[in-house]
């Protein structure tokens, strides 16, 4: 059973992705730059995929990068979002483009050992099952494939969620999975060496109001399905600027994000799944 208890409507989180497909990439700040960082991570492991599967495209910042880093790959990329699709399908290197996909990650329409390389960024923390989605990931990797991802923690966010909490007992920031029970789940579905780190990546702004457009910009304002969504009215606002006031330094106020990376291997021939997690507190 998975550990995220919180119900997500697919179809809500397709419609606020269609509609953020527009304004996503000026907004998306954070979310290019741990895309950047997870990509930084292929460069320490040797691996030749023949094929590639890009779980969670959104606009395609990875395609070019990964097209450019293995030059013989064919590369699909994934989206639940058919307008993220639309502005992926501009990425190619050379003359060569990915395969697109529309399709839930907790719903893959591949066969088993489809692809040496699933690169996902950003993308598991909209799974309402995460360990069934890892065992079904696991599948479609090929014997000594690597799953490389990132996700969000309990942290992110934290401000806000604590300053609406102020206010009422509505929904407005989503709950994320421990980095503990991410590696949890992958051990429990059989990869072999995983290894999970996080770190805290702090974005500052000088009013609560642009937070909240920028969430809306990049579709990341979908609230847990059966559960009372928390209206923005003016006097919730008001009250919400005031409550988050009191995180203010320097004249800005910070929105914490805990971003989770994540690898593990799928057990080649005769390799057995792995019992420990290692846990890289590096960071």
């Amino acid at each position: 059973m998975s550990r995220n208890k919180q119900i997500l409507s697919k179809h809500k989180i397709r419609q606020a992705f269609d509609r953020a497909a527009e304004s996503y990439d000026d907004a998306a700040v954070l979310q290019q730059e741990v895309c950047h960082r997870l990509l930084e991570k292929l460069e320490y492991i040797k691996l030749s995929p023949q094929r590639i599967l890009d779980a969670g495209v959104g606009t395609g910042a990875a395609i070019i990068p990964l097209l450019k880093r293995y030059k013989k790959s064919a590369l699909v990329a994934l989206d639940l979002s058919e307008r993220m699709l639309a502005k992926a399908r501009h990425h190619r290197a050379l003359l060569r483009k990915p395969e697109l996909v529309c399709a839930d990650i907790e719903q893959l329409p591949f066969g088993d050992n489809s692809f040496e390389l699933i690169f996902s960024s950003l993308t598991l923390q909209w799974c309402n099952d995460l360990d069934a989605t890892l065992r079904d990931l696991l599948r479609i990797l090929r014997p000594g494939g690597l799953l490389l991802f990132t996700t969000f923690g309990p942290d992110t966010l934290k401000e806000l969620r604590a300053s609406w909490q102020q206010i009422d007992d509505a929904v407005h920031v989503n709950q994320f999975t421990d980095m503990h029970d991410v590696g949890d789940g992958l051990l429990q579905a059989g990869y072999a060496d995983p290894v999970m780190e996080a770190e805290t990546m702090t974005l500052q702004y000088t009013r609560v109001d642009k937070l909240i457009a920028d969430l809306r910009a990049i579709g990341a304002n979908v609230p847990a399905a059966g559960r009372r969504p928390g209206l923005m009215t003016p006097s919730a606002l008001r009250r919400l600027r005031e409550a988050y006031e009191a995180y203010r330094i320097d004249q800005l106020i910070p929105a914490t994000y805990e971003v989770i990376y994540g690898h593990a291997w799928k057990p080649a021939a005769g390799q057995q799944p792995s019992t420990e997690l290692r846990v890289d507190l590096t960071r």
